[in-house]
């Protein structure tokens, strides 16, 4: 079981209570009932049921437009829905104005005021709300410690670097100690170093205050690396919630499988249950080979099914596989195109009309091998497990995903 650690600031110390994230016991902290807002003509959200566990890093996750920061606005008290009802600790608090609820948000530009020093910045709260100075002090002191800016807290905005500003802000929004913290893009402005190693300190974190965060983005890795847990939206409503690896590995939809990285889609037929292991079937796609899958849809000889195989499941050899088990699904492929990204290989191969993309990582290197090249004819294959049967398939919104997953980047699915 997962552990966070919620802390409080107090008027001389830190003091840490462990808490257990996902207790069977607890119930949903933050709940959103049937919400639904339109503006205009333009529908943002239509119909979203979710709740949220106390302590959760809880993640929106979606393309623009697909309604996650309208969600997050409705929380904060910044919008009002056309319907629903939204739920913290029991409490309805769809009516209350914005500054009594018990949420902060932090924003993708950082809202700092650049007349104030960073000390100025965190205290601003706690002044307005006419807190004893030693309890502003001491509240401070410790969210400086927290974010590691007690070196820069004389300093102000314009002299601190667009990481330091992201925790500044962080800083602010905490020493009000919301219950619900609400992330509006927050790493979005910055270069990608430094975002990623704000990642790690944004969990650290959120390790530490122990506090739910609910959290909108739009990139993949900033959820999976973040998350306990996922919504992916489309047009206004929530396509999955799961953990990251769920979404990931099962995706319900088309549209899902795309959003959340690379994959291959094929669309074919079930020819008949395997006999010795009702658990698996034979699949019939045209221009490929037939070949076994996990049948957990438990679908019947002539259903449809559509699949998705992600890039990194596929093997590829200039040599033929050795073994040849009932599992493993081995075809004859050209290769197409290859890059070379250091960590891995990406392929493009060809069989008939099917275009697929394979990842190959890089295990070790050595400078006699003979990996695959451009032009090529060689063996791709892949486990029965590893081809996965979705619930949903709309060809127009994975293309759709697609396009936004892999938005400058070279092409990377069928």
């Amino acid at each position: 079981m997962r552990v966070r650690f919620q802390i409080s600031i107090s008027k001389s110390h830190l003091t840490s209570t462990r808490v257990p994230l996902h207790s069977s016991a607890m119930g949903d902290f933050l709940e959103f009932q049937d919400i639904s807002k339109h503006f205009g003509s333009t529908r943002a959200v239509d119909h979203v049921s979710f709740g949220v566990k106390k302590g959760e890093f809880f993640s929106l996750l979606g393309p623009s437009g697909c309604g996650k920061t309208t969600l997050l606005r409705l929380l904060a008290g910044f919008e009002q829905p056309d319907s629903g009802r939204l739920i913290l600790d029991g409490e309805d608090i769809t009516a209350l104005p914005p500054h009594k609820r018990p949420v902060n948000t932090v924003f993708q530009n950082y809202a700092l005021f650049p007349h104030l020093t960073v000390r100025e910045n965190i205290a601003f709260g706690p002044r307005v709300a006419k807190w004893p100075r030693s309890k502003i002090d001491d509240a401070v002191a410790g969210l400086l410690k927290l974010t590691q800016m007690e070196e820069k807290a004389d300093r102000k905005p314009h002299q601190i670097s667009g990481g330091q500003k992201q925790r500044v802000a962080i800083a602010r929004a905490l020493i009000n100690k919301p219950r619900v913290l609400l992330l509006d893009e927050p790493l979005a402005a910055l270069d990608l170093k430094l975002r990623q190693h704000m990642l790690l300190e944004l969990d650290l974190i959120h390790d530490e205050v122990g506090i739910t965060f609910l959290y909108v983005t739009h990139d993949q890795t900033e959820a999976m690396s973040l998350s306990d847990r996922i919504a992916v939206m489309n047009n206004g409503h929530v396509e999955q919630i799961g953990a990251p690896a769920e979404i990931y590995e099962t995706p319900v939809s088309g549209f899902v499988a795309a959003f959340i990285g690379d994959t291959n889609f094929l669309d074919g037929r079930v020819l008949r249950i395997d006999e010795e292991d009702p658990n698996y079937c034979l699949i019939e796609v045209a221009g490929l080979p037939e070949f076994v899958c996990y049948n957990d849809k438990q679908k019947k000889p002539g259903d449809l099914v559509h699949l998705s195989i992600r890039p990194e499941k596929f093997h590829i050899s200039n040599e033929a596989p050795k073994s040849r088990s009932g599992s493993k699904n081995a075809f004859r492929a050209k290769v197409e195109d290859v890059i070379y990204m250091g960590t891995l290989t990406k392929y493009w191969i060809r069989i008939q009309n099917h275009r697929l993309a394979i990842s190959q990582p890089h295990g070790r290197f050595l400078l006699d091998e003979k990996p695959p090249r451009w032009g090529d004819e060689v063996w791709i294959w892949f486990h029965a497990d590893d081809g996965y049967m979705l619930d949903r398939f709309n060809p127009s919104e994975a293309d759709q995903a697609a396009e936004v997953e892999t938005a400058g980047r070279p092409e990377s699915r069928v």
